[in-house]
Parts: C-alpha cells; sequence; structure tokens
C-alpha cells in the first residue's frame, strides 16, 4: 500500500501587527503556551532561530507521545518559517506564513504535511483531521494569546 500524503493547512486572522505575530509564534520558547500537544521543547542549537537551528520536542497525539527534532529549513523574518523532521514514523514539514489580513492584523496559516508510515500510513484519515482539529484549537489558542497582549 503506497504511503499517502497529509497535507493539513488552517489559518487564522490576528488582530496584531505581523512583526509581533510571526516573532512570538517563530520562537520556540513560545510553543508550549500555544501548541496544546507539545509538552516540552530543548534548542539543540544556539538562539535565535535561523536556518539549520534544530529543536527538540516532546508531543502527546492521539494518545501517544512523540519525541522529534525539526530543523528550520528556510526562513523569511516576518514572512515565512519552514521547518522539516525525518525522525519517528510521520516525517513532517511544517509551515508558518503571516501575511496582512484584510482590515488590518496578520492572517497567519500553519500548514502540517508529510508521509506517515507504518501504523501511522494505516491511520492516515484519522490522523490528518485530528491534525486539522488540533491545529484549529492551536491557531485559536494563539490567536487568543496575542489579542490579549502577549
Amino acid at each position: 500500500m503506497p504511503a499517502r500524503m497529509v497535507d493539513v493547512v488552517t489559518q487564522t486572522d490576528i488582530r496584531r501587527p505581523r512583526a509581533d505575530v510571526a516573532a512570538f509564534a517563530a520562537d520556540p520558547d513560545n510553543v508550549t503556551r500555544w501548541y496544546e500537544n507539545i509538552t516540552s521543547v530543548e534548542w539543540r542549537t544556539p538562539r535565535p532561530v535561523s536556518v539549520g537551528t534544530r529543536v527538540a520536542f516532546v508531543a502527546r497525539f492521539l494518545g501517544r507521545t512523540l519525541a522529534y527534532t525539526y530543523e528550520v529549513v528556510s526562513l523569511e523574518p516576518g514572512r515565512r518559517l519552514v521547518m522539516r523532521t525525518d525522525e519517528g514514523p510521520f516525517p513532517m514539514e511544517t509551515s508558518y506564513t503571516w501575511d496582512d489580513a484584510p482590515g488590518g492584523g496578520t492572517r497567519m496559516t500553519l500548514r502540517n504535511r508529510g508521509e506517515p508510515a507504518g501504523f501511522a500510513r494505516i491511520a492516515q484519515p484519522m490522523m490528518a483531521a485530528a491534525m486539522r482539529r488540533a491545529n484549529r484549537r492551536d491557531l485559536d489558542r494563539l490567536r487568543r494569546l496575542l489579542e490579549a497582549g502577549e
């Protein structure tokens, strides 16, 4: 059975300047504040974020604990951040983009895509739906934090 690509794209508009949203969201030290499933973050390379930065994450997803290290592969400050991991049952790329939202503020897009292997491949349809729900909750949490003045 060939692996099927998972590609989940989620957006939200945040009533804050793009530079503020991008700076907060792109900083791994803030991740546990807005990602519900990520429980810890550990820098593997020196701060600040740049191409080549490696950051280890531990997350709980679908009842499992996942440990993986992302590497930043593309960074346009205030515009776009792309990270990849080849570890675990679900090699994945996560990207954030920030655009000016109609009427002011920032439109943030969160995209997760990858090709699951093993059990993750079999559970792909359920996994994509769970990722979509989690991403919506995470972006809503980020929006609430930033609009409250974080």
